[in-house]
């Protein structure tokens, strides 16, 4: 039996059966720092020889204290946090509190900044599903799809730095719209990734999903019916692998994704493999989407009007005294927001992603409270991986996509 670091004995008792605890069967710690964790994370899996008789995740061991840090700030400098969470879904994360801040307030956003909002949201979705295929199928010795992901996924964030300044962390949606408007050779760079990307795509694909190797490793490993994926709160392609049509999208449109026509990939089986092959047409349909919003993408306003909740334009403020003063006031006072809650919810790369948000009336959220898929996702872990080989919790954990910084909030 190996080593259980800082768990007591009852503790251990309540998590695992007693046939562990008289020595019938074996406790493994994999984790917290194993490369197919996909981050910090322990599993502690109980053991019958090679088979997985139960397995526990034990989560902690990245939390920031995202939340209670965030009830610390105004609204509008407490956004910056939230790139933080899951570091691969950093426009979703900006996305899904600002709705909630709009949703407070009664703060309209101009369709110019709904349409740009989509465009970096998908071309954000396309980037994190990029890693999950290259890291996943590394964890099933799959080399070269890591290496070709990885590149595809540069160039997004090279676009993503050209409008926001920053790769990853780029706080570029702002409560009432977006930071500044998009540089005229935005459009031509995103345009020249979409050409490129399907034949990209059919790489990815003819690598892997008629791979006699990779089919052996994914196909019937961590299956969840649909009852169980519903009863266990999953979301996104977790969800939806399982034959449940439930995006956000659709379900709840929010931004103006009624605008736009896509699908719903689903696949019945419930498994690695359906999983897989439900993200991958996920990312011909982010195509279609930032296609359409291209094509349709309106002039005018990228802001609010409302000067109460939006700071003015970077421009105005060295020629305007009014403006130097209502950036001033919003940036060191913020403003207020009227007492009530808030719930709004955005689809994720990994599932629903929801805010919660509550005032008291003053200038700093009472209560942040953030709903997310990789954490909802990772319970169901042990229905996942029951029945199976040690060796298949390493294809499980990349099916199910977490992201720890999603989970340790």
């Amino acid at each position: 039996m190996s080593q259980i670091e800082n768990v007591s004995l009852d503790e251990i008792k309540h998590l695992v059966s007693n046939r562990a605890i008289e020595g019938e069967t074996m406790l493994l710690n994999m984790g917290p720092q194993h490369p197919s964790t996909h981050g910090v994370l322990r599993l502690l899996l109980e053991l019958d020889g090679e088979t997985i008789v139960n397995a526990i995740p034990d989560i902690g061991f990245l939390h920031t204290g995202i939340e209670k840090n965030m009830e610390a700030k105004t609204f509008q400098k407490a956004e910056v946090m939230t790139d933080r969470m899951d570091y691969l879904n950093t426009v979703g994360n900006n996305f899904s509190y600002c709705l909630a801040v709009e949703k407070l307030v009664g703060l309209d956003v101009p369709e110019r900044a709904q349409y740009l909002r989509v465009i970096l949201a998908e071309l954000q979705r396309l980037a994190s599903h990029m890693v999950w295929l290259g890291t996943s199928a590394l964890d099933l010795a799959a080399m070269s799809n890591y290496m070709y992901t990885f590149r595809e996924r540069e160039i997004i964030l090279g676009i993503l730095e050209m409008v926001s300044g920053q790769r990853m962390m780029t706080t570029y949606i702002r409560p009432g719209g977006v930071w500044r408007d998009v540089p005229a050779e935005f459009e031509g760079a995103v345009r020249d990734l979409l050409k490129i990307l399907p034949k990209r795509i059919d790489e990815y694909e003819t690598l892997l999903t008629k791979n006699p190797l990779f089919i052996d490793r994914t196909a019937g490993i961590g299956k969840v019916s649909p009852e169980d994926a519903m009863s266990w709160g999953l979301s996104g392609a977790s969800l939806r692998g399982s034959g449940v049509n439930y995006d956000l999208r659709k379900f709840a449109p929010y931004s103006s994704y009624d605008h736009f026509e896509f699908d719903v990939p689903l696949q019945t089986d419930g498994d690695v493999r359906a999983r897989y092959l439900v993200r991958m047409a996920e990312m011909r349909q982010s195509i279609r989407i930032i296609y359409q919003a291209l094509d349709k993408l309106p002039s005018g306003p990228i802001r609010s009007n409302n000067h109460k909740f939006v700071p003015p334009l970077r421009s105005e403020i060295g020629t305007s005294m009014e403006a130097l003063i209502h950036h001033f006031k919003l940036w060191t006072e913020g403003f207020t927001a009227p007492k009530g809650s808030v719930y709004v919810g955005v689809e994720s790369p990994r599932g629903e992603l929801g805010c919660f948000l509550e005032s008291d009336g003053g200038t700093k959220p009472y209560r942040v409270h953030f709903r997310t898929p990789s954490f909802d996702n990772l319970q169901v872990l042990p229905v996942l991986a029951k029945g199976s080989l040690v060796a298949d919790v390493v294809a499980i954990i990349g099916s199910v996509d977490i992201v720890l910084g999603d989970i340790d909030r």
